[in-house]
C-alpha cells in the first residue's frame, strides 16, 4: 500500500533530517533565505500549515534544493 502525505512521521522526518542530503538542504536552506526559514517555522508553530507549505515551496524550488530533494527520495 502506498503512503498517503499525512501519514509521514516525525520520526520519518528526523531520519531524513540526519542523513548527509538531509544536512546539506538543512544548511542550504538556512544560508539561502534565514528569514524565510524563520517565517516558515514561526507559521507552522501557529498551525498556519497552509502559508507554511507555500513558502517551505519556495524555498525549495532551487536547483540545488531539487537535487538533493531527489537524493533523500531514494
Amino acid at each position: 500500500m502506498e503512503k498517503k502525505s499525512q501519514d509521514f512521521s516525525i520520526q520519518e522526518a528526523k531520519r531524513l533530517a540526519s542523513t548527509p542530503a538531509g544536512k546539506q538542504l538543512a544548511q542550504l536552506l538556512q544560508q539561502t533565505d534565514q528569514q524565510t526559514l524563520n517565517d516558515v517555522v514561526a507559521k507552522a508553530k501557529q498551525g498556519n500549515y497552509q502559508d507554511a507549505a507555500a513558502q517551505l515551496q519556495q524555498l525549495l524550488s532551487s536547483p540545488q534544493a531539487q537535487a538533493l530533494i531527489k537524493e533523500l527520495g531514494k
